[in-house]
Order: C-alpha cells, then structure tokens, then sequence
C-alpha cells in the first residue's frame, strides 16, 4: 500500500506478464510487418493500415448520443457488439489466411490487416480486452 494515495494494488501474476508480454510483441511485429507493406506498395497501403490501426476504437461512435449517463470506462451498451467484433483477432486473422489462400492480390488489403491486427494486439498488451454486453472490460 502506497501511503500517499492509500491504494492497494494486487501483484499481477506471472501468466500475466507472460501474455501481455507476447501480445506487445505480436503488436511490434504486425506494426512493423504494416510499416513495411506501406513502404513497400505505397501511400494507399500506409493510409489503410493506419485508418485499422485506429478504427477499431471509433466503434463508439456508434452509440455516440448514449455516452453521457455512462460511468467511467464504460462503453454504452448498443455499441458493445460492434466494439466486441472490431477486437476479436480471429477475425483480421481469417481474412489474412483467405488472402493467402485465395487469387487475391490487393496489397493495400494486407498492410490495412497487418494495422487491424496490430491494434488488437497493443490493445491486449496494454490489458485492454474485449467487453460485456453492460460495457465493462472482461476480466
């Protein structure tokens, strides 16, 4: 307990530390894997992967006019689902593996992928997850 602000923190675990250790680090390779692309195949690509890099939080904006009766850290609950789909990595994941496999050559669509799934990944290095259909981050 810190004397000053009077605050109890509980020690994280190891297991802790561990995973949001490797997701900070799957979130530097998809960053610099999002780099690269950009680099490599232009400014469209660099613009794609920076607007998923950031549009996954926008999802609020969906449930914009909810906002204020929420309490603090709280997502109004009509935007949940669309938060919840944003963050789920399977999801840029899936689409990375159908354009492996499938006659899909649009590299600005994998720079724009590399940035999706960076951001869920400093998002979960960071401790933030997905969230309950109240709002409120999952433990």
């Amino acid at each position: 307990m810190t004397a000053a602000a009077g605050i109890t923190r509980a020690p994280r675990s190891a297991r802790t530390v561990l995973r949001r250790t490797a997701w900070l680090a799957l979130a530097l390779f998809w960053s610099a894997f999002a780099v690269l692309e950009g680099v490599n195949h232009g400014w469209l690509a660099g613009t794609l992967a920076l607007a998923l890099l950031v549009l996954p939080d926008l999802t609020f904006l969906v449930a914009l006019d909810d906002a204020p009766p929420m309490a603090k850290g709280q997502l109004p609950p009509r935007a949940v689902p669309y938060y919840n789909a944003m963050h789920r990595a399977l999801v840029p994941l899936a689409l990375l593996v159908a354009y492996s496999v499938l006659p899909v050559s649009w590299p600005p669509a994998f720079a724009a992928l590399c940035g999706w799934l960076a951001h869920i990944s400093y998002d979960r290095a960071f401790g933030y997850g997905l969230r309950t259909k109240e709002g409120f981050q999952r433990d």
